[in-house]
């Protein structure tokens, strides 16, 4: 199996590159990790300028011999090239997997909401600087070389359609091209870094939005490092999302097991069942 790595929005050093690269040889030999050189640019705030990541992506989605592409890391950046990208797409990049989270979820959401059948919430290279974080690269290359099930979020029931997304970025891209159609799904969401009041303002958005009130339900993965306020929220994140939950008339099923730390499961987009072997 060859999996190209891509970096839509920020830049990972070599060093990690070559610890995935090692940590793959010695537990998934028959898969091959290729790093595109674009992962290493930087300019200003971004992996390269924004022609560059476009390019860089195409190249490895478009690519017929590569089966997997593989988000480097989040950070900020992939709604910039998002559109540009979903709209030169060749046929073989439907014929891929597509892993990552976070900032990744802006391009994943697109691919879905375009019809891509492998798209995946899941861990990526750039987690191995995490404190565990051995393992969920490993988790990561477990699904996608192997299909693994003991990857997959443990509420997956395999016959209910599923995405998951970051709250800020899925937020972001309502009322975008980029929107995917979640009738009937359970939504997973999580967050990392943000005021609670932030978290309170996105969850109004998100809940507001017609096609959301068309989901199944929502689960509340982690969110975490959590900035203290001012002037205290005084609520969870779980009271808050419950709130605009039953506001919105939709079904809050409970929490996953999902986040910005190594213990971030694989979320398949869809009905899991199309993916294991």
């Amino acid at each position: 199996m060859r999996i190209g790595v891509v970096a839509p929005s920020t830049p990972i050093t070599r060093d990690v590159a070559e610890r995935v690269t090692a940590l793959a040889a010695a537990q998934f030999p028959s898969a091959e990790i290729v790093f595109h050189a674009q992962c290493f640019e930087v300019h200003n705030h971004f992996a390269g300028t924004d022609a560059v990541r476009a390019k860089a992506f195409l190249e490895v989605a478009n690519d017929p011999a590569f089966d997997a592409l593989w988000f480097a890391r989040g950070g900020y950046g992939s709604c910039r090239i998002a559109e540009e990208v979903l709209g030169r797409l060749a046929p073989a990049a439907r014929e891929k997997q597509y892993l990552g989270y976070s900032d990744a979820g802006y391009v994943l959401a697109g691919l879905y909401a375009a019809g891509f059948e492998r798209v995946a919430h899941g861990p990526m290279p750039k987690d191995i600087l995490r404190d565990g974080g051995d393992a969920a690269v490993l988790r990561a290359l477990a699904w996608l070389v192997e299909a693994d099930s003991s990857s997959l979020e443990p509420n997956l029931s395999g016959t209910d359609k599923t995405v998951a997304f970051n709250i800020t970025v899925f937020s972001q891209l309502l009322g975008t091209p980029l929107q995917p159609d979640v009738t009937d799904h359970v939504l997973m969401i999580e967050d990392v870094s943000e005021h609670m009041y932030r978290t309170d303002r996105s969850m109004f958005h998100i809940t507001s939005n017609p096609g959301v009130r068309r989901a199944a339900g929502i689960r509340l993965g982690r969110c975490t490092d959590v900035p203290e306020n001012d002037v205290d929220f005084g609520e969870t994140e779980e009271e808050v999302v419950r709130h605009w939950c039953e506001r919105a008339g939709i079904t809050y099923v409970g929490r996953a097991d999902i986040g910005h730390d190594a213990a971030n499961k694989v979320v398949p987009f869809g009905l899991t069942h199309k993916f294991l072997r």
